[in-house]
């Protein structure tokens, strides 16, 4: 018989992918080719298994690219007071201590080392002036501790990972959608999807699938996030029998571009922040001095004189209130725009030129200036930015063990933003990149471990189940005069910026599920015209899928959790309670029927008696 190879990736093709479905044997597949995509790769390559990458764009544009400020990572380079007890705290504070205590101590315990790593696969990080690699200042972070590359960090990660999975020989599937996953008596047994560019049908059979999809931006209509990021790993979780967690937390991160409307809710660094930028408003008062929490009132600076002292010499260590957890300082950006002391285009100024010099800015913030130079015709080392609060992360994900990252599953894996309980209800800045390199690392080990070990007595794919797939994919082709899947979309994206956005209450969020079930209503009969070759409504059409379900579950958990927590705010409950709600997690799973979702809720995970004292002990100031 005459061998057949994939042209892209020289894989060995079946005797059926030469005439009809394309298929491929693995360990373990990981869908998502983002940091913790390429960590998880590569980490299930080194311990012996046979894996593929499959990502829906192409390589290298992964959305890991956004995180521009750095990694998180106590190094004590800047501050050797600095470690990972302290930054173990601080992750469980700014996540008002909803996080999952385990997951919060390895990725403290761990960032450092994966950093290093990085450093030893290629990466070139800015410097201090001793040699050791920089570290600047972020929101909720007691220290200097992210570790970056100028404001492009996230670029230089995806770079390093991808030079490292092409240089091991890793199988890379590109422009490939994943629609389904299937079991075998409870167990992962595939995965199923289809070339975007032919609409060809692919099928991966493998024991162990690690999701890493990233998140959800795309349901709202003000985001930072890439076209990509519709929740698919959330969805295919869920439909595959996990559940996801906290998903009622959506960070808004307090600054996204608003002028021109072209670029609305692009990504506006913390790093400016981090620099020295300030928040104004349009009487030019700095602000955020009137929105401290008590929380924080302890270690935040009060003054504006207090704060500047802090940016020359460190040595008070009263951090400016810029720096807060992103979550208060977005509600303060947003209450200031709502008392009608807004710029011109519905934003606040964020102002880093009358505080640094021009060679400063250009050398610590090039992405940022030139961002604003190309798309707004701004100067930023002449003028202040306009900016406003943009749907950026989600906390919630799906559900996993803290030490393999595996779902209630056997054999499927989540990492990065798809998986759920390492933040909390809020994500500190920085958090995000360490959180990829740590959790991807134990997942492609856990993985390999689970598939190796099974030898050759693996869960098989039934033809039924691959029938229905493609049955289900082509469906949108066989409906005349349906509902346009962009006219959904954008339904769906006003439904959540207008209902379940920065600010909630009880009677929104009612009427957004009322409107989802509706969406959900005319989804299922949603047409799509012309084949599947090259047909970008067709794409659309199956992401709404995922789109509709994770929009869902936000919408149900944020009307279940009566208080105001994190990425969470109920203006009908704006106290946190520490009694009732920060006990428990709500819990999110497909309903009975298949078509919707159900809560319960879970107590907290019990924090041992070591790691408690970081927390019942006075703090020890500097």
């Amino acid at each position: 018989m005459t061998e057949t190879r994939h042209p892209m990736t020289g894989n060995e093709m079946s005797p059926e992918s030469a005439g009809g479905m394309e298929r491929h044997a693995y360990d373990v597949v990981v869908v998502g080719a983002g940091g913790a995509g390429l960590r998880a790769a590569i980490a299930a390559h080194d311990a012996g298994a046979r894996v593929a990458v499959v990502c829906k764009s192409l390589l290298g544009k992964a959305h890991t690219v956004m995180a521009e400020g750095g990694i998180a990572a106590a190094m004590g380079n800047r501050w050797p007071e600095d470690n990972w007890e302290v930054h173990f705290r601080d992750t469980m504070r700014g996540g008002k201590m909803l996080n999952h205590w385990r997951m919060a101590q390895l990725h403290a315990q761990q960032a450092p080392e994966r950093v290093m790593e990085l450093e030893d696969w290629g990466a070139l990080f800015d410097r201090t002036d001793d040699g050791l690699i920089s570290q600047r200042d972020f929101g909720g972070h007691r220290y200097a501790r992210l570790a970056h590359v100028g404001d492009r960090t996230g670029l230089e990660m995806i770079r390093t990972l991808q030079q490292r999975t092409v240089q091991l020989g890793i199988d890379v599937f590109m422009e490939l959608t994943v629609t389904d996953l299937f079991q075998d008596d409870g167990r992962i047994s595939g995965a199923f999807g289809y070339w975007r560019e032919t609409g060809r049908f692919v099928l991966f059979e493998a024991p162990a699938v690690i999701l890493a999809t990233g998140g959800i931006g795309k349901s709202f209509k003000v985001t930072s996030n890439s076209w990509e990021y519709t929740g698919d790993g959330h969805a295919l979780a869920l439909r595959a029998g996990a559940s996801l967690i906290n998903m009622e937390f959506v960070q808004f991160h307090p600054t996204g571009m608003v002028w021109p409307p072209s670029v609305k809710g692009l990504l506006v660094t913390e790093s400016v922040r981090g620099d020295g930028g300030v928040l104004k408003n349009s009487e030019g008062t700095r602000f955020m001095f009137d929105y401290i929490p008590d929380f924080f009132r302890a270690e935040t600076a009060d003054t504006e004189e207090e704060a500047d002292r802090w940016y020359d010499d460190k040595k008070n260590n009263r951090r400016p209130p810029e720096l807060l957890p992103r979550d208060e300082v977005a509600r303060a950006i947003n209450s200031e725009i709502k008392a009608g002391r807004g710029t011109p285009h519905g934003g606040i100024y964020l102002d880093i030129a009358s505080r640094r010099t021009p060679e400063f800015i250009r050398k610590r913030l090039p992405s940022m200036y030139h961002q604003f130079k190309e798309l707004a015709d701004v100067d930023i080392t002449a003028e202040p930015m306009e900016i406003g609060p943009t749907c950026h992360y989600v906390m919630g994900g799906v559900e996993v063990d803290p030490d393999t990252q595996e779902s209630a599953v056997t054999g499927l894996y989540a990492v990065g933003e798809c998986s759920g309980g390492m933040h909390g209800s809020n994500r500190l800045g920085g958090n995000s990149l360490g959180d990829l390199l740590v959790f991807g690392k134990l997942a492609g080990e856990a993985a390999t471990a689970y598939a190796t070990g099974l030898g050759r007595a693996r869960p098989a794919v039934a033809e039924d189940d691959l029938r229905a797939a493609s049955h289900s994919a082509v469906a949108p082709f066989e409906v005349e005069g349906g509902d346009n899947p962009y006219a959904i979309q954008s339904d769906l994206q006003q439904s959540m910026n207008d209902l379940v956005g920065i600010i909630r209450t009880a009677g929104e969020l009612e009427r957004s599920l009322v409107e989802i079930e509706a969406l959900k209503e005319r989804a299922r009969s949603m047409a799509v015209e012309g084949h599947r070759q090259y047909n970008p409504g067709w794409h659309l059409a199956l992401d709404l899928r995922n789109m509709l379900l994770v929009s869902e579950s936000i919408a149900r958990a944020a009307l279940a959790r009566e208080e105001s927590r994190g990425g969470h705010t109920r203006d009908d409950f704006p106290q946190t309670d520490h009694e009732v709600w920060g006990r428990k997690n709500l819990v999110v799973s497909l309903d009975a029927a298949g078509t919707g979702v159900e809560l319960s809720e879970r107590p907290l995970p019990e924090m041992p008696d070591e790691l408690k004292k970081y927390f019942d002990e006075p703090r020890k100031e500097s």
